[in-house]
């Protein structure tokens, strides 16, 4: 048990703290040193997560998951450095779509590898917290030494090859592959459908500070030593959130957890609209930071009550549909952007659909999580 739940740790701290959300504490030091502007980073952000969309919607596919999750990290470490090796706007949107298909990959096959053999996904989950965490004292770090963007993107990338390799040799399938032998449909069930709106949802209301909140930070505190601990303390809160939850998902269950991290998450998107100043940052980082790996816990771990024999297909239909949000935000933010008190629209807007989402979770519990009734509600006509 420990060693699988560490080598999905590991594994999810590169494919999303570095292949996911490297860039966003990069994104300060590219607008200095590459002339990057906040247009540009959102078209760099809304090209990765176009790429998890797409990695989201190859994973629908039955597969074997160790073998998707090593070719994960490979495709992750690659791309990661040859972001430091090229300086083409092309290239940039190229190779952060790799990375975002790879970083689908891994969360959809680390969830349907781990979860399986774990009694909690506490541990599991708190890797995307770790991964954020260290690469933005990494980056802090490199940026207090003078390195600039594309050093940064090296390091990054050295240290994804390095623990990819580590982790190579503890990532196999157990023999059997369930879900690579699964070829019916699979019934979408009215939850089914709930659950993947509420999920594409957090996707969009979550992805505006998780892109900016350092930029914002920047803004406001010129100097990195300073607006630089504004993504580690959003890393640190996450993988701290997870093991905090655990508890509070076993007594209240996932989707009542869920549905009050969404409001939670609501709060902290709002934020910098409602405080003045650094300490409006630092509460969208923590509120924000706090929830987003609760919810995806909660997310999965639901899923795989409802989804049963199906579960990576709904899995992946929700990581889906969770891109498809995550994409519509920096794409909102480039056009906003552009106007005066735009940002702050796109945070309200944010806000406002996290709020539906947790009403939605909230009005009605799941009634009937494994029987035969409830496959039966809905079907693919």
């Amino acid at each position: 048990m420990p060693r699988i739940a560490l080598a999905g740790l590991a594994a999810l701290a590169v494919a999303m703290g570095v292949g996911r959300f490297a860039f966003t504490p990069l994104l300060p030091l590219m607008q200095d040193d590459a002339g990057l502007s906040l247009a540009d980073g959102g078209y760099l952000a809304a090209a990765n997560y176009v790429g998890y969309l797409a990695g989201a919607l190859w994973a629908v596919r039955p597969a074997r998951p160790a073998r998707a999750i090593r070719a994960a990290l490979v495709a992750i470490a690659v791309a990661t450095l040859a972001m430091g090796l090229v300086h083409s706007m092309a290239w940039w949107l190229a190779l952060r779509f790799a990375a975002g298909v790879a970083s689908a990959w891994a969360l959809v096959y680390v969830s349907a590898w781990a979860l399986p053999r774990l009694p909690s996904g506490g541990l599991l989950f708190s890797g995307v917290g770790v991964g954020i965490a260290l690469a933005g004292a990494l980056c802090l770090v490199l940026a207090q030494i003078g390195a600039g963007s594309a050093q940064a993107w090296l390091t990054l990338g050295l240290f994804a090859f390095v623990l990819g390799a580590t982790l190579w040799p503890a990532i196999r399938d157990g023999g059997d592959a369930p879900q690579a032998r699964q070829t019916r449909p699979m019934p979408w069930t009215a939850d089914a459908v709930r659950l993947v709106t509420c999920y594409g949802a957090f996707g969009f209301g979550y992805i505006i500070p998780a892109t900016y909140v350092p930029a914002m930070a920047k803004a406001l505190v010129p100097d990195p030593a300073v607006f630089g601990w504004a993504w580690p303390l959003f890393g640190a809160t996450a993988a701290m959130s997870t093991f905090l939850a655990s508890s509070r998902i076993a007594r209240h269950g996932n989707r009542r957890v869920w549905a009050t991290c969404a409001a939670a998450m609501a709060a902290g998107v709002a934020a910098p609209l409602l405080v003045p100043g650094a300490a409006g940052i630092a509460a969208a980082a923590v509120l924000v930071g706090g929830t987003f790996m609760v919810i995806t816990m909660a997310g999965m771990q639901e899923a795989r009550i409802v989804g049963g024999a199906h579960a990576s297909r709904l899995m992946a239909a929700m990581t889906a549909a969770f891109a498809a949000g995550q994409v519509v935000g920096p794409l909102v933010v480039s056009v906003l952007g552009q106007r005066p008190g735009g940002f702050a629209a796109a945070l309200a807007m944010a806000a406002g659909v996290l709020v539906v989402s947790a009403v939605a979770l909230a009005i009605k519990e799941r009634p009937c999580p494994t029987s035969n009734a409830c496959a039966r509600s809905i079907r693919p006509r």
